[in-house]
């Protein structure tokens, strides 16, 4: 039998369908080339922003209307955040889906392959075989990591550590639709990290909604000890890179900066979500800090990583954001100069604090204000790259341009893109190139050593 799978939203999303992906192969599944070609077909969706669910909603009707006109028989799987939070609701709308999966309950997923190979659908749209009822895949689902999360034949990975979070910001529907923190066995962590470098991976990206939060209260392990502990299971297995995602500023340690400053298998680019720059919308965001907190913890990290690139995320148009904010945003940008930045307005997603307070911003205003923000932006990414002309990085070959076959396309362990001529043998593989020029926000070398 054949699956296939549409995956939104964050790299967890990736790492959960890549888990998924290998429960369908133990079974003896095989890949579809495309959704006309498959036996199931799952959707893992984003509830993040509303935009993420409306596409997801499309890819839904897309898919029921495939269904009814063609009397295709495949098993309509609904999985991730945007399945958590409508649950039954979304079988109500659209009776064409047959399994909705929340969060919680992937390690039932192969009851439902199991389902599809003991009959698949009948003509009214259930299944003819193995019956599985919304409560019993999601009432009754407890949270559990999968034992690997591994795509075959890549050479990045990515490796879940924890997953929920309790922090409760007022604009984030993550809590609600991930549920409480819990941490991972470290031992497990180290036994897929150790299966990874083994068939090759050379980085690998450590994955939470709140990743710094880590603690295993079995050994006292929090995020730092982790960090330590992994850090020589990785090198002894082959992987040469680790970074992670993602780090709430507010419970990033000085234990934690010390560790990774004394390792090189650890990248040297951070990603630190400021989301603001005026401590009265933080406070308002709840996000457990203020932004003199977060340029002494950006000094620090600095003074124990000289050259260490950082990034960022940037929300503007909060309910009682002021131009004053603004100012104050923009402010703690030029002071920080971020290397890149992920900017959005808000976006009000019911079921959270902020949907519900007063002083919502206009469509227009929220616009303009973004604006200035990707204007900002846009300034000091273009200066920081232009400081690198000349530099020499080690890369890690990702794949071959879409623009010249000849071509490879690299990164830097500060996240930063470069362009090469090169044979496709070389993909996975790390080398050296010295930037020559930069077009628009890419380097381009002249060759690769």
């Amino acid at each position: 039998m054949n699956y296939f799978f549409e995956t939104y939203g964050c790299q967890m999303n990736s790492a959960e369908s890549a888990a998924l992906a290998l429960a369908c192969k133990e079974r003896g599944w095989l890949q579809a080339q495309d959704s006309e070609h498959a036996d199931l077909v799952l959707l893992n969706t984003c509830s993040v922003r509303l935009t993420a669910e409306k596409r997801a909603m499309g890819r839904i009707a897309h898919y029921a209307g495939l269904k009814k006109k063609h009397g295709q028989k495949f098993t309509l799987v609904l999985a991730g955040c945007m399945a958590q939070r409508l649950g039954e609701k979304l079988i109500d709308r659209h009776p064409e889906v047959d399994y909705v999966m929340g969060t919680g309950a992937r390690s039932l997923f192969p009851l439902i392959l199991q389902a599809a190979e003991n009959g698949g659908n009948g003509e009214d749209g259930g299944n003819a075989g193995l019956k599985i009822s919304f409560n019993d895949l999601n009432e009754k689902a407890v949270f559990s990591f999968s034992n690997s999360h591994l795509e075959e034949g890549r050479f990045r990975s990515f490796v879940p550590i924890m997953h929920g979070c309790n922090n409760f910001c007022s604009y984030c529907i993550v809590p609600y639709v991930r549920g409480r923190e819990v941490s991972r066995d470290p031992r497990n962590i180290a036994q897929e990290i150790r299966l990874t470098g083994e068939r090759g991976v050379k980085e690998i990206t450590l994955l939470g909604q709140n990743v710094n939060k880590y603690f295993w209260e079995n050994d006292n392990m929090d995020f730092s000890g982790l960090l330590k502990f992994i850090a020589q299971e990785a090198g002894k297995s082959g992987v040469k890179w680790l970074r992670f995602l993602s780090a709430n500023p507010g419970n990033f340690s000085s234990a934690v900066i010390e560790v990774l400053a004394g390792s090189n298998i650890f990248c040297r680019h951070l990603h630190l979500p400021v989301q603001h720059g005026s401590d009265r919308i933080l406070s308002a965001m709840n996000r457990g800090y203020t932004s003199e907190n977060f340029l002494k913890l950006v000094a620090g990290i600095r003074a124990a990583m000289p050259g260490v690139s950082l990034s960022t995320d940037i929300l503007v148009g909060f309910p009682g954001e002021t131009e004053e904010d603004v100012q104050r945003t923009l402010q703690l940008m030029d002071e920080v100069k971020f290397l890149y930045s992920y900017m959005y307005h808000f976006n009000p997603r019911e079921g959270t604090k902020a949907f519900g307070l007063p002083g919502r911003i206009g469509e227009d205003v929220k616009r303009e204000r973004l604006s200035a923000v990707i204007t900002l932006q846009k300034k000091h990414t273009n200066m920081l790259l232009k400081d690198r002309i000349g530099c020499t990085e080690t890369v890690l070959v990702e794949g071959i341009s879409r623009k010249n076959a000849d071509e490879l396309i690299t990164r830097t362990e500060k996240d930063e893109m470069a362009v090469v001529p090169g044979s496709k043998s070389m993909i996975g593989s790390f080398g050296k190139v010295t930037f020559s020029s930069l077009k628009g926000n890419t380097f381009r070398a002249k060759e690769i050593l």
